[in-house]
C-alpha cells in the first residue's frame, strides 16, 4: 500500500469500509460507523443540493472529531450528474479523506483530490473498468462482485481480484455479500486490502432507510434477491418483493438522476447477505460485532 492508503488503514480498527448507499447513507450512519472505526460513507446525492451536501460535511466533521475513523463521499462522475463538479469542490473545500468515484474515472478529479492528500477508491465490476481507473491514477479499485447490493457485477470474487490484480498492483477494497467479520479477514486472505460492505447496514437505527425497507431486510435470506437490469437499465440486485409490487419502466434506456432515485425509493435494493440482518440495531452495535468477529477470524488464520 502506498504511504497515504496505509495512514488511512491506521486510522481504522479493522480493514473495512461502510458502503454508501443510495437513499440510505447519511450524517447519522456515517458519524456512528466512523466514531466505532469504520469508514462510513456517503453518496454526494442523497443530500438534494450541492449547498445542502456541504452542510451534511459540516456536520459530519463537528460531531466525528478528530479521533474518529475517516469518513468518505460518493460521487457520480457521469453526464447525467449535473452536480459532479460543484460537489468537488465542495470536497476540496473540506478536504474529505476518501472520494469513492462511480460511473468514470477522471484524472482531473483524482489530481483535485490529490492536491490536498485525498484518495480516490472506484468500483467496478470488470477488467476493462479497472484498466481506465489504474490509467486515471486511482489510489484504490473496489471490486463489485457477484451478490453486492445496489448496481452488481456477476463474476466471482476469485476470479475479478485475480483479473484486476493484473492491471492495477494498488490496493483493492472487496465488496459482495459481506456481512460478518470472518468475510473482511476472508478478503485479506485472497489479496484485497479492505471489505466492503453495505447491505448490512440497511436495517441500522440510524440509517436512512424506511421501517418498511428495514423489515424487508430483515425477513430476507438470499433466495429473496433478484438481479435485473429492468429497474435502471444496468444490472443491480434488489429485494423481489419490493419488485413484485413495482411497475418497471418500459425498455432499457438510460435513466436520469431523477428517474432513477423515483425508482429507487419503492424497489429496494439488497445483496445476497441479507440473510445476516435480522433485526434493527445502532450502527455502534453493528460494527463491534463485525470487529470482534474480524479478531476472532485473525487469531483462528493465525492458529
Amino acid at each position: 500500500m502506498t504511504a497515504m492508503v496505509e495512514a488511512f488503514a491506521q486510522r481504522l480498527a479493522i480493514p473495512a469500509v461502510v458502503a454508501p448507499m443510495f437513499l440510505v447513507s447519511g450524517p447519522d450512519l456515517v458519524v456512528e460507523c466512523c466514531r466505532s472505526g469504520l469508514a462510513g460513507t456517503f453518496p454526494a446525492l442523497n443530500q438534494r443540493s450541492s449547498a445542502g451536501f456541504d452542510e451534511w460535511l459540516c456536520e459530519i466533521e463537528e460531531r466525528c472529531g478528530p479521533d474518529a475513523a475517516p469518513y468518505g463521499v460518493n460521487l457520480i462522475v457521469h453526464k447525467s450528474n449535473p452536480r459532479v463538479e460543484a460537489d468537488l469542490e465542495i470536497c476540496v473545500k473540506h478536504k474529505v479523506p476518501l472520494v469513492i468515484t462511480s460511473l468514470g474515472a477522471v484524472p482531473d478529479l483524482v489530481a483535485a483530490v490529490h492536491s490536498y492528500g485525498g484518495l480516490v477508491f472506484h468500483d467496478v465490476i470488470q477488467r476493462r473498468h479497472a484498466e481506465k481507473a489504474a490509467e486515471a491514477g486511482v489510489d484504490g479499485i473496489i471490486a463489485v462482485a457477484a451478490g453486492a447490493g445496489g448496481h452488481a457485477g456477476t463474476l466471482s470474487p476469485f476470479a475479478l481480484l485475480s483479473e484486476i490484480s493484473e492491471v492495477f498492483d494498488g490496493p483493492l477494497i472487496l465488496s459482495g455479500a459481506m456481512s460478518h467479520g470472518r468475510h473482511i479477514a476472508a478478503a485479506r486472505m485472497m489479496g484485497a486490502q479492505f471489505g466492503y460492505i453495505g447491505s448490512h447496514f440497511i436495517a441500522a437505527a440510524e440509517s436512512m432507510a424506511s421501517e418498511p425497507q428495514k423489515q424487508m431486510m430483515i425477513a430476507a435470506s438470499a433466495k429473496d434477491i433478484t438481479y435485473t437490469d429492468k429497474v435502471t437499465g444496468v444490472g443491480a440486485n434488489f429485494l423481489a418483493p419490493s419488485l413484485a409490487s413495482a411497475t418497471l419502466p418500459d425498455g432499457h434506456g438510460e435513466m436520469t438522476l431523477s428517474d432513477e432515485a423515483r425508482a429507487w425509493k419503492t424497489i429496494w435494493s439488497a445483496g445476497h447477505g441479507v440473510g445476516s440482518t435480522r433485526e434493527i440495531r445502532p450502527a455502534a452495535a453493528i460494527c463491534a460485532q463485525l470487529i470482534a468477529e474480524y479478531q476472532a477470524a485473525r487469531a483462528a488464520f493465525c492458529e
